[in-house]
């Protein structure tokens, strides 16, 4: 038995909500994986926010009608299509999907669309490539308290700075006085010398 019109609404607008959370999506030809390996997918996708939506071609190209970011999408549409649509960690999402392909080789990268961009697999191998949310996060933590240190180490050197320059400044006027005290002792000296003679 067919599908209702009433489902085929509710799917149509479980699609829209879905893509209008998402930054990317992907189109596999997943013909021939099981309803365990499909889980399995999905369950190795989770972690990264995305979610796997198997639904047929007509209803994902009712879903994009009128949205250009997702208009590129329809030249991806044909034969059996799963939608993997990724909300934040694409790099995440991605590498999940090819760890998923080399354990079930059953599937197939048909390509993907971000910011109204149609990605072919090359494109999207790119993508998964670039370091995870995580990772990037610990970078900039990262590079963050390397900078906070320099900065805690020049402050806490601008007091030790100067101290040494005041104390270089009182010295040089300890060593003037005495230069100036010798000086003042020789000069008694030689008018000593002078008037004796």
């Amino acid at each position: 038995m067919g599908r209702t019109i009433e489902d085929k609404k509710a799917i149509v607008a479980d699609l829209k909500e879905s893509l209008s959370e998402s930054t990317l999506a992907l189109v596999i030809e997943y013909q021939g994986l099981t309803v365990a390996e499909i889980t399995d997918l999905r369950r190795r996708l989770r972690p990264s926010g995305t979610v796997c939506k198997v639904a047929k071609n007509t209803l994902m190209g009712i879903a994009i009608e009128g949205q250009e970011k997702w208009q590129p999408m329809s030249e991806l549409l044909k034969g059996t299509s799963a939608f993997l649509l990724v909300k934040e960690d694409f790099s995440g999402a991605i590498k999940a999907y090819q760890d998923f392909q080399k354990a079930s080789k059953k599937t197939e990268l048909r390509g993907g669309v971000m910011d109204g961009r149609l990605l072919k697999e090359p494109d999207v191998k790119v993508l998964g490539d670039l370091p995870s949310k995580e990772q990037l996060m610990a970078q900039i933590a990262g590079a963050i308290n390397a900078l906070a240190t320099k900065i805690a180490v020049g402050i806490n050197e601008v007091p030790s700075s100067l101290a040494r320059a005041l104390q270089a400044v009182a010295d040089k006027d300890k060593g003037d006085d005495a230069e100036s005290n010798n000086t003042e002792s020789d000069n008694v000296e030689s008018n000593n010398a002078e008037s004796e003679s």
